[in-house]
């Protein structure tokens, strides 16, 4: 995105401003999200929407080097205390909060001083990514699943040391069995808050159900291009805390909130279109998918060691990532298939529009725009040297013992493969790519020496 006319910016977002004002908001929250997967704002009020629509706002670029504990490592190209950005509200994204009174939101894109765009800017290595697609004549459909635990505020913090058996099931809000109506009417209100704000800042949502561990929700939402999804799955997280907030309870999108259960995940839907067409559909490759199609996924497939360390970048992750537990530990592909990193949905024969593929080895410590540029650079990528997808595997590799590659086990063999990967280099360029691996090396010294608990612990409140 070039820097926007200062001018004609300015002139819109005066427009915005009187609505929003007329509307009773006051604030407007500008996010972007940073290496460590957090969510960084910088608000303004209402009245200066034009100001920062025309000129921008300052923020340091040593967030880019900030871990999730907030303190910071440095790399080749960005940290410590010198430079400035200025971060321009995308006007087009601007929502109003449903579940945040007297607030707006808008995603925000991250400019050098002198207008050109930052290099390190996470949205705009997705909107880079997609743009190289189109250039090709390919768009992409993708769609982010939002799983959380729900807790009582009072007793979030309960870790390691905190209250087990009874005491446990009740820090944990609707109690029932996974998938159990129970569960919906034990929080029908809280469900339905959730559900009409959403409604209110026009985010489609497709279904909402109970998962599988205690307090656990799961929601998915209607797909749309690249950045535009990354933007609505930071959207729904925010609305989630912020209608859990009113309801006297904790939302968590950590991968682990208690060691040994089941997880958070924050699973990538994704198709891939031309002229109109679904490319997973209509062709004479794997299950009826066309030769481009299949050689985008199969790019995606061999790239997945590498991708494992933007997919999952917190060394707590892999604490989730357990075979048999559904989350996508091996290296294959397969339709329906649940353990398969890669899931292949064919959908039904009457909407061929319908066909997808899910990569489930996704946590919500990682930052969804690097995730939808480093999949859409993979799958090009696939396109380009015309890659056939291996057979498809069935069951779980884990009991049929089938001769399945399993991902990393953890982050530093994650590293590894990235370390090794030109593609991912070249697509994030220098500047975002070193900043990267500095911040997931960073994060791992850290945390070199913690237990699973205390893993557990450290990152319960920080997703």
């Amino acid at each position: 995105m070039d820097a926007p006319p200062h001018e004609a910016a300015a002139s819109a977002a005066r427009q915005e401003a009187a609505r929003l004002t007329a509307m009773d908001v006051h604030g407007v929250a500008l996010t972007y999200v940073d290496n460590a997967g957090i969510t960084r704002v910088k608000a303004v009020p209402t009245a200066r929407l034009a100001h920062a629509a025309q000129w921008g706002v300052g923020m340091s670029p040593v967030f880019d080097v900030y871990l999730s504990d907030d303190s910071a490592v440095t790399s080749a190209h960005i940290g410590g205390p010198d430079g400035d950005l200025r971060l321009f509200p995308d006007l087009g994204r601007l929502t109003v909060l449903a579940a945040q009174p007297g607030w707006a939101w808008a995603p925000a894109d991250r400019f050098e001083q002198d207008g050109a765009p930052y290099a390190a800017c996470q949205r705009g290595f997705a909107r880079r990514m997609a743009e190289r697609a189109a250039r090709s004549g390919l768009g992409l459909r993708m769609g982010y699943e939002t799983e959380w635990v729900v807790t009582h505020a009072a007793e979030a913090g309960g870790g390691a040391d905190g209250p087990q058996d009874a005491a446990r099931a009740r820090r944990y809000a609707g109690p029932g069995p996974a998938y159990g109506m129970t569960r919906v009417i034990g929080l029908s209100g809280y469900v339905r808050d959730v559900l009409k704000a959403l409604a209110d800042q026009d985010v489609e949502v497709l279904q909402i159900h109970p998962e599988y561990s205690p307090g656990q929700f799961e929601i998915s939402t209607a797909p749309s291009d690249p950045v535009a999804a990354a933007d609505e799955v930071v959207l729904v997280r925010e609305t989630i805390r912020a209608v859990s907030a009113h309801h006297g309870l904790h939302a968590t999108f950590a991968p682990v909130v208690e060691h040994g259960a089941v997880g958070n995940g924050a699973h990538l839907h994704l198709s891939l279109r031309k002229d109109g067409g679904n490319l997973f559909r209509g062709g004479d490759g794997p299950l009826g998918m066309t030769r481009t199609g299949e050689a985008f996924l199969a790019g995606v497939l061999r790239a997945l060691p590498a991708l494992l360390a933007v997919t999952s970048p917190h060394p707590a992750g892999y604490l989730r990532l357990a075979p048999s537990m559904w989350a996508g530990v091996f290296q294959c592909w397969g339709p329906e298939n649940r353990e398969a990193a890669l899931r292949f949905i064919p959908g039904p024969a009457r909407e061929p529009q319908a066909a997808n593929a899910e990569i489930k080895c996704i946590d919500a410590t990682a930052n969804p725009y690097l995730v939808a540029g480093a999949v859409i650079a993979a799958g090009l990528d696939g396109i380009d040297r015309k890659d056939t997808l291996p057979p498809p595997v069935s069951g779980d590799p884990a009991v049929t013992r089938a001769a399945v590659p399993r991902l990393p086990a953890g982050l530093p063999e994650a590293l590894e493969h990235f370390r090794g990967s030109a593609l991912l280099r070249e697509a994030l360029g220098d500047a975002l790519y070193e900043a990267f691996l500095a911040v997931r090396e960073g994060e791992q010294a850290r945390l070199r020496h913690h237990g699973p608990e205390a893993l557990v612990a450290d990152l319960r409140h920080h997703y």
